[in-house]
């Protein structure tokens, strides 16, 4: 027979454990986690997973701000991974596509690898034909291991990297931090924060490529998109701007209404032969500075919504035109041509050697802050 006393120990005891186990299994639903995910350049690499309390699930890490996959129910509640990637760390090297990839110092194009600033040229490796792309080859945001931490309070990781003077060419020491958040209403948000000694061109983007109807079970082009933009920038056959500006009303850039993807994808019209479909940066309709939604991407099967907003004037619509079948996923994925598209919120392309577009050169007191928002629903 247990005394009165032994059975409030007991009874004790049993609320303690059963609150912590409570309590253990809310941390596990919601919140960071993280895990070894190997070493590349003898850097250990992390894996952080973000979950939030509508299990929605971003897995990132801090070899290259690489994105792996995020998960988002459909209409009917089915969970999907929306995004191309690989379960390892070593299908990410190399990452040809840059999939899920932080890009820069300089996302996008500069052509001919050189831009003049301040009177003096500067000359980067050339890795996209004639062009620099993404910025350059070995040093690039993509290819190194950053330093990661959670964040404090909140349901997110921030990656730190001091790019250093000379890296791919650029000048001055680069200090730069991205940080993801996953909130309670489904989004993802990225800020990018970047300061330096020395005047250098900056253009930070997110590489990753979506397939809301689930990565590698099918094509992109039943999807319809809604791009917030009445201009875009034409390219020549370099796929560099030729510093126009061009209405997107009559052509197949046309994507102020809902449009499906595919509708137009092989017209004969210049920019998309160019292209090869579309791979093109759309000026967004600004009123002034802060959030503003840029895309709205829609796939009727599933139901499933993503929306971008950003602080950036532009966005980089690319239908994954490059993707050939060479590049196996996850679970054997195979990623064929068009299997995913990108939405990378950016300065225009190739703006060093364009005066007229915005301007893109950070200088020394000044910090570059910028802010882009993916937000995952349903209809």
């Amino acid at each position: 027979m247990m005394t009165r006393r032994l059975l409030l120990a007991y009874v004790t005891v049993l609320v303690l454990t059963g609150g912590w186990l409570l309590a253990q299994a809310t941390s596990s639903k919601s919140g960071v986690q993280q895990q070894p995910f190997g070493t590349q350049g003898g850097r250990p690499v992390t894996l952080y997973t973000l979950t939030n309390s509508h299990g929605v699930e971003v897995k990132a890490m801090n070899y290259g701000g690489i994105i792996l996959s995020i998960r988002v129910p459909d209409r009917k509640g089915q969970v999907a991974d929306v995004v191309l990637g690989h379960e390892t760390l070593e299908g990410y090297i190399p990452n040809p596509p840059y999939l899920g990839a932080i890009v820069g110092r300089y996302a996008n194009r500069i052509a001919n690898g050189t831009f003049t600033l301040d009177g003096k040229t500067y000359t980067l490796p050339k890795n996209d034909g004639p062009n620099t792309l993404h910025g350059g080859i070995d040093k690039t945001f993509n290819k190194v291991v950053w330093d990661g931490e959670p964040l404090k309070g909140k349901t997110g990781v921030a990656f730190s990297y001091l790019s250093k003077d000379g890296e791919e060419g650029f000048p001055g020491n680069l200090n730069v931090k991205v940080t993801y958040t996953l909130t309670n209403d489904n989004e993802l948000v990225i800020d990018y924060q970047a300061t330096t000694d020395k005047a250098t061109p900056l253009n930070l983007s997110q590489h990753s490529y979506f397939n809301l109807a689930g990565e590698g079970t099918s094509d992109i082009l039943n999807h319809e998109l809604m791009l917030n933009a009445d201009r875009f920038t034409p390219v020549d056959k370099n796929l560099i701007p030729t510093g126009e500006l061009r209405v997107v009303k009559g052509t197949p850039f046309d994507f102020t209404t809902s449009t499906r993807v595919g509708a137009r994808i092989d017209d004969t019209y210049d920019q998309m032969v160019l292209g090869h479909g579309y791979d093109h940066n759309f000026i967004l309709n600004r009123k002034g500075e802060g959030l503003t939604l840029a895309a709205r991407m829609y796939e009727p099967t599933s139901g499933r919504v993503l929306e971008v907003s950003t602080t950036q004037p532009a966005v980089q619509f690319y239908t994954g035109n490059f993707l050939d079948g060479t590049v196996t996923g996850k679970q054997g994925h195979v990623y064929k041509r068009r299997y995913g598209f990108c939405l990378e919120t950016q300065h225009y392309p190739d703006s060093p050697n364009h005066p007229d577009f915005p301007s893109t050169i950070l200088k020394p007191g000044e910090t570059f802050k910028a802010k882009t928002v993916f937000k995952f629903s349903t209809k």
